[in-house]
């Protein structure tokens, strides 16, 4: 044992058996805390406690209880990050219990992070945690740092956690907003400055929220500072037509109060303005008039403080649109679909479709060139849905070979073939029952299977080969195809009832070059492949104009395999134009110029030289990264072992084990 964690669980044992006190700011708190660890919830200064990280499908259940607030908290914590990430500190957010339900954080850092708990689904609770910085601030309600020996728990003493309590707008506990380090100043005074903005920016989410929950009412500011009412949001109510107050912020609930006619006071909600401050209702329908004008009024509550005020109306809705109809009508909150689209009005209206189907009981139909990331719009409305916790799985009806999509995707039962296996097998359909079946390339798909898949679509069960009775399957059907299906239909290779019964709505993917944010996507794809190999990746401005002009016939697919093959022989992760492939870079048309070779520029964008060199390094860097796994590496790239394995013959690929 460390003499760090063995000093350490001696000052533990000592303080709570002894209650001494200590050098500590916050010593009477960590203090108490230390004494609840022992006494009330059991633990063990000297047995270390791993991370608890709860599944995924639990931790989706967490976050549907907050889903609203999560959506107004994310922008706080994201401008939160942009301050406090070149410190080297992730971001957590917690429920009410202390499961972290949204996460900001380096990847660089993510193993370490992940294995000390700064992670998506970590659970903080004060009962198995420990002291710490989560744990704590929902036992004490109250900002706080736990910094390093502060920590219970042994194993987290080289952790510095900040955080805040954050409130609903009644006043309710919802959660806690913490911002962390894997290390830092062994001097506790070094994060009075992360306090500070820990405590700033719960207020604005908390605030945030408030005007959110209340914009069918009207919200009173009120400020000890003129020019900064209408931005502080220091108190607010919220009130009706009669002046009553239905909501008020942290800070109206600390410094207001209402005053009965016996003189006695109470908390201000419920309570008529009237009884708060000094005023009658044409005084507060006067404020409300001024807006955001420079007429602001001075506001003197009955125990004589004086505020500036200002009000603002509530937000119109269409009086012909009852309040149930119109949350029916709004799209929920999808951040998985967010994620795929900057501002092009093509994907926004398709997103936008999208967050309208996803817990629909209907079959999609999604119709793109390839590479358009048919897959990854499938795979963002499997996580938006309440199916994420089931499984999403994918099958390319090109890929699978004709004599194996059957036994694949229908399964089949032991013995019911040469070769099968002895306990039989599952189908793909089979295991995606109550999440998500993607089939991609749909206008594929054998004849004699499509009938069989119809009957699957129309019947609710399924018939594996050798089987005697059907089984009942939960499907929810995404199909792809970048060919016309109504064209194959009508060269009777397609079926027409199937095409009706997927189609029950269809969404058209843009190609690349038809879309305005392309600037978006290609950020978004540099970052991710920089982020696979664990690099700042960063691309020089002519190197952008040459992506952005670029036609990209294969779409995004094609962009991402460039951006790997840009980033595998550039150095230290930038990208300038000699680092593209020569279809980009315009080597082509000064070999040509030089007239040493080769047919035009268009011509060859369409052929497999440039194509493959990108295909066989792309394939090459996956097999690095998931250290020649085979079938990690069909999973990352969405294809089969067996393809895999021909590219790596075709391309002379082979693994360092077998050399």
């Amino acid at each position: 044992m460390k003499a760090s964690s063995a000093s350490h669980i001696d000052e533990v044992i000592a303080r709570t058996s002894q209650r001494l006190g200590g050098a500590f700011a916050d010593d009477d708190l960590i203090t108490r805390s230390w004494t609840r660890c022992v006494t009330d919830h059991g633990l063990d200064p000297t047995r270390a406690q791993p991370a608890r990280v709860i599944e995924h499908w639990q931790l989706r259940e967490h976050q549907e209880q907050i889903e609203s607030f999560l959506r107004v908290a994310r922008a706080g914590m994201e401008q939160l990050y942009k301050r406090v990430s070149p410190l080297g500190y992730v971001l957590l957010l917690t429920d009410a219990q202390g499961v972290t339900v949204d996460y900001i954080g380096n990847d660089q850092w993510d193993r370490e992070l992940k294995r000390s708990g700064l992670c998506l689904g970590a659970d903080w609770n004060e009962s198995h945690a420990g002291t710490c910085g989560v744990g704590t601030c929902i036992v004490e309600r109250t900002p706080l740092t736990c910094h390093q020996g502060d920590h219970f728990d042994a194993t987290h003493i080289g952790l510095t956690c900040t955080t805040a309590p954050l409130f609903d707008p009644n006043g309710d506990f919802i959660g806690v907003l913490d911002i962390s380090a894997l290390s830092s100043p062994s001097e506790k005074p070094s994060q009075h400055l992360a306090r500070h903005m820990t405590v700033m920016f719960a207020k604005m989410v908390e605030d945030a929220n408030f005007i959110r929950h209340f914009s069918d009412q009207w919200i009173l500011r009120l400020g000890v500072d003129w020019a900064l009412v209408d931005v502080s949001g220091e108190c607010m109510l919220a009130f009706d037509a009669d002046g009553r107050i239905v909501g008020a912020n942290s800070g109206a609930r600390q410094l207001l109060v209402a005053i009965n006619e016996d003189g006695s006071a109470q908390p201000v909600l419920g309570h008529l303005l009237t009884e708060v401050f000094k005023v009658t209702m044409d005084d507060i329908w006067h404020v409300a008039r001024a807006g955001m004008t420079s007429d602001r009024t001075v506001l003197s509550t009955r125990r004589h403080e004086l505020f500036y005020a200002m009000a603002t109306p509530p937000r119109q809705t269409p009086a012909r649109l009852a309040p149930q109809a119109q949350r029916a009508a709004a799209p929920i909150a999808c951040p998985a679909l967010d994620r795929l689209s900057g501002d092009d009005k093509q994907m926004l209206r398709l997103l936008d479709q999208a967050k309208r189907l996803v817990n629909k009981k209907v079959n999609i139909l999604l119709h793109g060139e390839t590479g358009t990331g048919k897959e990854l719009i499938a795979r963002a409305l499997h996580d938006s849905s309440r199916r994420a916790r089931k499984s999403f799985v994918a099958v390319n009806c090109a890929s699978i070979a004709e004599s194996l999509i059957e036994s694949e995707l229908f399964g089949y039962v032991a013995g019911s073939f040469t070769g099968a296996r002895g306990k039989g097998a599952r189908g793909l359909i089979l295991q995606s029952s109550g999440g998500t079946l993607f089939l991609d390339e749909i206008g594929d798909m054998p004849m004699h299977l499509q009938t069989r898949l119809l009957r699957v679509l129309s019947e609710g069960e399924i018939m594996p080969l050798g089987a005697d009775m059907p089984v009942p399957v939960d499907l929810n059907v995404v199909a792809a195809s970048h060919r016309d299906l109504r064209r194959l239909i009508a060269d009777g290779v397609f079926r027409e009832d199937l095409y009706y019964r997927l189609c029950g709505a269809t969404l058209h993917l843009p190609a690349l070059r038809q879309r305005s944010d392309k600037l978006f996507v290609i950020e978004r794809v540099l970052q991710q492949e920089g982020d696979q190999l664990g690099i700042n990746a960063e691309i020089s401005a002519p190197a952008l104009a040459l992506l952005l002009n670029f036609a990209w016939p294969g779409n995004i697919r094609q962009l991402r395999n460039v951006i790997r093959f840009a980033l595998a022989v550039c150095d230290n992760g930038y990208i300038e134009p000699l680092h593209l492939p020569s279809e980009l870079s315009g080597e082509e048309e000064l070999i040509a110029d030089a007239g040493l070779a080769g047919p035009p520029v268009t011509t060859l964008l369409q052929s497999d030289v440039s194509g493959a060199m990108v295909q066989a390094q792309t394939l090459l860097l996956a097999l690095r990264r998931r250290h020649w796994n085979v079938t990690a590496v069909a999973t990352e790239l969405g294809i089969c072992r067996a393809t895999v394995y021909r590219q790596m013959q075709r391309f002379k690929i082979v693994s360092p084990t077998r050399q």
